[in-house]
């Protein structure tokens, strides 16, 4: 009876459908398409959205409440092992002496998908009370994001984080357009480089 007591299940598929639509539209904007028609789908799937229906509460993460009344959240073990925007994703075994774990360096298009699901995930949550300087309000409170996410990444995230606080979405959307075309251009560059080489073999 306690389960289907607090089931939310209209109220969770609404809040993670509307995150979603808010999260391809930034993409678009940015020319992430693929990446905006993709986001979040795992949500969906029976091992996320039962967990998110059962813990729903609708100003926070269910994965939140699930982890406070278990001890882990199976719904989030699940969503960042399958979702490359999130930098826990990234984590694996280091070969810095005296570490276990590190963060890996996420591509540039998955930290601008992850910079876009802060904004979103604010927006949804905060409602009225979102201000473009939110998402960097809320990143600056996640210890364990400045404990584990590459440096690199870390620094791009926060970039983006900061300019928005200050300048509003049109200029720094127009930041992340300028660097996702550098960075395609980077990457087809050292392919392009590695083609050559293994030609002179």
């Amino acid at each position: 009876m306690g389960f289907w007591k607090n089931w939310k299940g209209k109220e969770h598929f609404r809040t993670i459908t509307y995150h979603r639509k808010l999260v391809r539209q930034y993409c678009f904007r940015v020319g992430l398409y693929r990446q905006g028609l993709m986001h979040d789908l795992s949500k969906y799937s029976p091992t996320e959205f039962l967990v998110g229906a059962r813990y729903f509460q609708g100003d926070r993460s269910p994965n939140n409440a699930e982890r406070e009344a278990k001890g882990y959240s199976s719904s989030w073990l699940h969503h960042k092992g399958r979702n490359k925007h999130h930098f826990e994703y990234w984590i694996d075994y280091t070969l810095k002496p005296g570490e276990i774990l590190g963060g890996m360096k996420m591509p540039v298009h998955f930290v601008v998908e992850m910079f876009m699901d802060r904004i979103a995930a604010c927006k949804v949550y905060q409602k009225e009370n979102y201000t473009d300087a939110s998402p960097w309000l809320y990143h600056k409170q996640s210890r364990r994001v400045h404990t584990l996410m590459h440096p690199d990444s870390l620094r791009l995230l926060e970039r983006l984080l900061k300019m928005l606080a200050v300048r509003g979405e049109e200029e720094t959307f127009a930041y992340v357009r300028k660097i996702l075309r550098d960075d395609r251009h980077r990457r087809l560059q050292a392919f392009l480089h590695r083609n050559e080489i293994r030609k002179k073999r």
